[in-house]
């Protein structure tokens, strides 16, 4: 079978953010509920970090191993609306009001977004289990220019059971080219355990 051709295309966009809450997770097994999309997502950062830490002996490095820092993930949205607020963020609806405490509890949850490409392509990141947390309100005087606001939340993640693979995983990847969703169905199944929203079951 011949290697697929390498694309060295950049990003243009950002699109289709979505996410779960972690219902139930075992050692080899996990469950979510519904699959919710968040719409108009901006910008979005997925940070990595790696260190290097090295061993020393007879006057030289003896040995290198790489540690894994924390994986976070700040967003910037157009709008939040209240209903994934107060999922998102774990507040308690008191007579229809949001309302925030000291005791709040974000729940887990996994989530999905994609790269897009001007030729169509679409490069996803799954991120595996993690909290987003509360972001701060804010308001501005309309003036003679008008200007939008918008919505900055912030997250931590973390690894998790994946199925197939031989150990957990935070981050899962994927690229499909225009009109192809091989990546895209595989990896909503290994980070959701369901199929992306509107595809027949058992597709």
């Amino acid at each position: 079978m011949p290697e697929e051709k390498k694309s060295y295309k950049a990003s243009t966009g950002v699109d289709e953010f979505y996410y779960a809450v972690l219902t139930s997770e075992e050692e080899q097994s996990f469950e979510t509920g519904e699959i919710t999309r968040v719409k108009f997502l901006q910008n979005i950062e997925v940070e990595m970090p790696q260190e290097a830490m090295r061993a020393y002996g007879n006057n030289r490095t003896a040995e290198i191993a790489i540690s894994g820092g924390n994986i976070t993930v700040s967003t910037q949205f157009h709008k939040v609306p209240i209903q994934d607020k107060n999922i998102l963020f774990g507040l308690e609806t008191v007579d229809g009001l949001s309302s925030i405490g000291g005791d709040d509890v974000p729940p887990y949850v996994a989530a999905v977004f994609t790269k897009t490409f001007e030729d169509g392509s679409k490069e996803w990141v799954g991120l595996a289990k993690g909290m987003f947390m509360r972001s701060k309100i804010s308001g501005k005087t309309k003036e003679e220019n008008k200007e939008f606001d918008n919505e900055e939340v912030t997250g931590e993640f973390m690894e998790r059971y994946v199925e197939g693979a031989e150990s957990e995983k935070s981050v899962l990847l994927g690229a499909d080219k225009k009109g192809v969703t091989v990546s895209r169905d595989s990896l909503f199944q290994k980070i959701f355990g369901k199929s992306y929203p509107g595809t027949p079951a058992g597709v």
